[in-house]
């Protein structure tokens, strides 16, 4: 494994660059470079965590404008089953699970993550999943679409501020480090789960790390120096994500659980910088009111807790489209709100697997149907508009994609398809 040249790279740079490399090298490189980090250890006791996994929000650090800042550092670990699920291997997965709990505090400075399990892994059992889970392998969500699919058994998200922690959770869990913040491994993931090194994803989030990847030939100067995502602005924004609870599912043996799509996209990036003006971008992007009305700002500052998307704007997107001749990506998404709000909970970073810039766009949802849903209504096939025009579609391209079951806490481990 070649490591990176540290005097060519910024700090920041370096460390993601670490985490992306991956390995017992990687990790070692890491800690000489971070040893002054100070880790907030875990808990000795299970009942203070939240029973559901993806009960991230209390606990991550929020901005000024109350949005939930997601953890800088994330890695997706794809999982294969060794042999059958046995009681012995859950009890053996939740013990390894339990070491990371007690290493790390459930924060952005400890870590926070999730094990999700794909159709393929309950594929095996012969009872069904139960009614209340809609899990359905996946599948082309739009035209021209031809990705690959996640059909190992499950994925790993690992998640801190942190390299050192993301890199050191990895690569306990995996027997290649002996201890984890302090704390001796005593049981790891070994005659569990083989770790499929080839589809292992990683990424980051954070204001400026995109313009530091403009060595990249995909990534251009002209990227805003500011801009937390590689499109340019800011996402996440609280009044247009759904709600922890919204994502849960209510009823059943998985009550309390939620279901989890990844994509991974590439991103055309020196055709939406070089060839549109940035009024342009802000149109395709969010709105075109957005661009006349002056109300994003270079990468979003003027946007607080909402994209500003009102209920009048989102029914105007077939006017929009029809009448104006470009319509924006948030509107278009946005017509898939209910009376409870926005379906997805979004928490996707930006990578460069591959030395290219892209998009792992992870997304929490109660049923794969309601990201079908908002999916179809991103894609915008009913709007009359040209496909150059028609939000960000020119610009991204699906590669992978996969639906997860993420089980409460105390199924997490190996859970059979119908736990009752």
């Amino acid at each position: 494994m070649t490591l990176p040249d540290r005097s060519a790279l910024s700090r920041r740079d370096y460390l993601r660059t670490l985490v992306a490399i991956g390995g017992a090298t990687a990790l070692s490189a890491c800690v000489s470079e971070s040893d002054e980090i100070d880790v907030p250890a875990g808990t000795d006791d299970p009942d203070s965590l939240p029973e559901r996994q993806h009960a991230w929000n209390d606990t991550l650090t929020r901005d000024d404008d109350g949005n939930v800042k997601p953890p800088e550092h994330h890695v997706l670990v794809p999982l294969s089953l060794v042999g059958e699920p046995t009681d012995e291997r859950r009890a053996q997965l939740e013990d390894a699970l339990r070491t990371l709990e007690r290493a790390y505090e459930w924060s952005n400075d400890g870590l926070v993550f999730t094990i999700g399990y794909t159709p393929a892994y309950f594929d095996r059992f012969d009872e069904p999943l139960p009614e209340s889970v809609a899990l359905p392998n996946p599948e082309p969500l739009a035209a021209g679409e031809d990705p690959a699919f996640d059909e190992f058994d499950a994925v790993l998200h690992l998640a801190s501020d942190h390299s050192q922690v993301v890199l050191e959770a990895e690569e306990g869990l995996f027997g290649d480090h002996d201890e984890l913040n302090g704390i001796e491994i005593e049981t790891d993931l070994s005659g569990v789960f083989d770790r499929l090194e080839d589809q292992r994803r990683t990424g980051f989030v954070g204001a400026g790390l995109p313009a530091e990847h403009t060595d990249l030939s995909g990534v251009p100067d002209s990227i805003p120096e500011d801009a937390p995502f590689f499109m340019g602005f800011r996402s996440g924004f609280a009044d247009s994500q759904a709600t922890e609870d919204r994502v849960t599912i209510e009823d059943g043996p998985f009550a309390g659980a939620t279901t989890q799509h990844i994509e991974s996209l590439d991103l055309q990036l020196r055709t939406w910088f070089e060839q549109d003006s940035q009024s342009m971008r802000v149109r395709k992007l969010f709105s075109p009111a957005h661009a006349d009305d002056d109300r994003v700002g270079e990468v979003g500052e003027n946007l607080s807790a909402s994209n500003g998307l009102t209920d009048e704007r989102i029914d105007a997107t077939a006017a929009d489209a029809r009448t104006r001749g470009v319509v924006g990506h948030a509107q278009k998404a946005a017509r898939a709100r209910d009376d409870d709000g926005p379906p997805l909970l979004r928490r996707d970073f930006n990578t460069v697997d591959g030395d290219a810039p892209g998009v792992h766009f992870l997304a929490l949802q109660r049923s794969i149907d309601d990201f079908v849903r908002t999916r179809e209504a991103m894609t915008g096939a009913d709007l009359d508009v040209m496909p150059a025009n028609n939000g960000i579609l020119s610009y991204i391209f699906v590669t992978r994609r996969g639906n997860y079951l993420l089980p409460p806490r105390s199924l997490r481990a190996l859970p059979r398809a119908n736990p009752q």
